[in-house]
């Protein structure tokens, strides 16, 4: 009787869902109309990429019920989005895609607000992921699901927030940093979810990262195929592709033009240039006059076909081509998955789904296991160091470790930062540090846990990560005992 009373939402299935005990639920679901009326007014989750799959998932959730979303995106919209990327108009060409996602969904949606980030994933603080109960993926690239893959299992050693997957996310609390329970379990209070979700044509993926129990993105980065390589001898005397044709400008004459310069594959500048070059190229050729871009010239004097300026950018940033109905069924995947770790209604996928329809039509799940020497989220690189050792030997000493190979550094312990490269303001005000010995500004302690923020490079291609350092100093027990017989 009292179950008739219950105010029904305009969603009847979610009411479902949300309101009624079940036999697949997880342990901590607590069905009720406070759970429904928190999972909109408490829970934040933030949606990186507002692309082809970004899109869709800025849709499907604002319809799930949740209500407090946010989006990052640095690209802007293209003529060539438009057949896949539902929310932007023709009219909308140009404008940052995030700003232009958010509008539309909260034009369809009433009561959900969405706030829209136009910029890189790097630009933003570390502490500005730790305010999200969930992450959803929808992106395009290996390395910016390397680097948020690295924040999210940061959080988790660092405790630096609280948000229970339950009903009470208006309950947050100081908690000690502290990563497993006594039983070597992962503490739930301090793990940052993630769901990522990948398409490439008829193909998807949709998967759910859960720090401390489930392989991170880095155990399994060898399920994504190694990016095409072509020799420079063939790029520059004999190119048979129109991807030679593109990799010329973009890898030889970039070097000989810009001496010292970064290609920034983001930067439309440099993506033009590029483009332009080629036809430059091509007028040498055939002593030609024009300024207008002929790219498909010098493809044309060596007999190859179909060089444009949309295939220079998916060559050059290795875009891969995309489907609709494919971004709308793994983001119908990914949405669940997200509903499911937020409410508790139901048990998670575990741990990796993927979809294939180039042929009939497959779907698949496979538990992958975490890989004990990972990087990000096994114990981390080990490091023995003198507590004589200050913060700019450390730092210099990255750069040349085997395993890590970072440059410009920056360095953080717990919720302090030691040195920050950037921005400008903060760089200035931890500068103080880099002369004063690591031990004691980790506050002499034998060994702890470090993160480091920096560039690496591989494959001719820096990028940035975020690497988990176990650092142990020798003679610290000593240290600290002296120090302590001196205080009594």
């Amino acid at each position: 009787m009292a179950e008739s009373t219950v105010q029904q939402s305009r969603s009847r299935d979610l009411d479902k869902l949300l309101l009624k005990p079940g036999n697949l639920v997880a342990p901590t679901f607590e069905p009720g109309v406070q759970l429904r009326d928190d999972l909109q007014e408490y829970a934040r989750i933030l949606v990186i990429g507002a692309g082809g799959l970004g899109c869709e998932l800025l849709k499907d959730l604002a319809l799930s019920g949740f209500k407090n979303l946010e989006v990052i995106d640095m690209d802007r919209i293209e003529v060539t989005n438009l057949n896949r990327q539902f929310l932007f108009r023709l009219e909308d060409v140009g404008k940052p895609k995030a700003e232009v996602a958010a509008k539309r969904v909260m034009e369809r949606v009433s009561g959900v607000n969405i706030v829209p980030h136009f910029c890189r994933i790097e630009d933003k603080e570390i502490d500005f992921y730790k305010d999200f109960i969930i992450i959803v993926l929808g992106l395009d690239s290996i390395e910016a699901r390397s680097y948020i893959n690295a924040v999210a299992h940061a959080f988790q050693i660092q405790g630096w927030y609280v948000m229970i997957a339950s009903h009470t996310w208006n309950k947050a609390l100081n908690v000690v940093p502290q990563k497993y329970d006594s039983d070597d379990n992962p503490i739930e209070e301090t793990v940052k979810p993630m769901v990522d979700g990948g398409t490439e044509g008829f193909k998807g993926h949709a998967r759910v990262i859960i720090p401390g129990s489930t392989p991170c993105f880095e155990c399994t980065i060898w399920l994504f195929p190694p990016q095409v390589k072509f020799p420079l001898c063939t790029l520059a005397e004999t190119p048979r592709t129109a991807a030679h044709c593109i990799e010329y400008a973009h890898l030889i004459k970039w070097d000989e033009v810009h001496s010292g310069k970064t290609f920034d594959p983001d930067d439309p500048e440099h993506m033009k240039w590029v483009y332009t070059e080629l036809s430059f190229k091509v007028c040498l050729f055939n002593m030609c006059s024009s300024h207008v871009p002929q790219a498909v010239k010098r493809a044309e004097l060596f007999g190859i076909q179909g060089v444009t300026y949309s295939l220079t950018q998916g060559v050059v940033k290795n875009i891969i081509p995309a489907i609709a109905s494919t971004n709308a069924i793994i983001s119908a995947a990914c949405t669940l998955e997200t509903l499911k770790l937020a409410s508790g209604c139901s048990k998670t996928l575990s741990n990796y789904l993927t979809y294939n329809g180039v042929e009939g039509l497959h779907i698949k799940v496979t538990e992958f296991v975490k890989d004990k020497d990972c990087l990000v989220c096994g114990p981390g690189v080990l490091l023995e160091l003198d507590t004589s050792v200050t913060l700019q030997k450390f730092i210099d000493m990255l750069e040349e470790h085997p395993k890590l190979l970072l440059s410009k550094a920056s360095v953080r312990h717990r919720a302090t930062n030691l040195y920050m490269q950037a921005p400008p303001v903060l760089e200035e005000m931890t500068r103080s540090n880099l002369n004063l010995p690591l031990f004691e500004l980790m506050g002499k302690v034998p060994k702890d846990i470090i993160h480091v923020t920096g560039t690496t490079s591989k494959d001719d291609k820096k990028t940035s990560c975020l690497r988990k350092l176990c650092l142990v100093f020798k003679g610290a027990d000593a240290v600290t005992d002296l120090d302590m017989a001196v205080g009594a």
